[in-house]
């Protein structure tokens, strides 16, 4: 059995994708295929404005199928080169993703994590750098850039479990939450996110997440660039009139 995707809409910008495929819900080829599916069906639809993504049962992810590896004579370069464009699909997606961290977050799993704008994590969610563990790696450019290059490598090289407080406390995650808060609070900060400006939400995440790599006047130059494009829409009229008139603005993505 190749695991189930269920993709829901709790809310009406929302979309809930729960990774199912017991016991540690590990992603393989056509669990990955659909997974790709159903992003580019969600960010085709302009009326999704944040994403959260979760596992069911014990995991969050596990990260690539090791047994269907094995089957098919070990890890190979069609395989792998899948798994990247889920990362960057993940990575690159038009609105907010958030990952609610359930349970054991490992390898690939933890990979899909970081590709994630924001992580919220269960008290019992446990993070492993796999890689060192199973002759591969992962993480090793993401984790350094979240959480800095020392306590990276501490988790990188070790391959030791990590614990949410840990986690929480390194900036790998922003909250930790009892197991049945955690779904939830993690709509409930995906709902806040899609209740702003949406345009406004995309043009800030865009930014952010190229950050790092801008020097101040490339920064500026991006930010002025997109600011051009925000003036002129009609969210930002109907922010400033709502400003104006002490009430909640309605926004259209327009």
């Amino acid at each position: 059995m190749s695991g189930t995707l269920h993709v829901t809409r709790p809310e009406a910008h929302l979309v809930l994708v729960e990774i199912d495929h017991p016991p540690r819900n590990a992603l393989g080829t056509a669990l990955r295929a659909r997974f790709l599916e159903a992003l580019d069906a969600t960010e085709a639809d302009p009326g999704v404005r944040a994403v959260v993504v979760t596992g069911r049962g014990e995991a969050f992810c596990s990260g690539d199928d090791l047994r269907e590896a094995q089957q098919r004579g070990g890890e190979d370069p069609a395989a792998l080169a899948q798994f990247g464009r889920l990362l960057d699909r993940v990575e690159g997606f038009r609105a907010p993703v958030v990952a609610a961290v359930n349970g054991w977050c490992v390898g690939g799993g933890l990979e899909l994590a970081l590709c994630c704008d924001l992580r919220v994590a269960s008290t019992e969610a446990r993070f492993v750098c796999a890689g060192v563990n199973v002759g591969l790696v992962a993480s090793a450019w993401r984790l350094p850039r979240l959480i800095g290059v020392a306590r990276a490598k501490a988790l990188l090289l070790t391959g030791s479990p990590c614990d949410a407080a840990t986690a929480e406390h390194y900036g790998l995650v922003t909250a930790v939450h009892a197991p049945d808060a955690l779904l939830p609070e993690a709509l409930a900060l995906a709902g806040r996110i899609a209740s702003r400006a949406p345009l406004s939400v995309e043009a800030t995440k865009r930014i952010a997440s190229r950050a790092p790599d801008l020097s101040a006047a490339e920064a500026r130059e991006a930010q002025a660039r997109e600011l051009l494009q925000l003036v002129r829409t009609r969210d930002h009229g109907a922010a400033v009139e709502a400003f104006v008139t002490k009430r909640e603005p309605t926004f259209t993505r327009s």
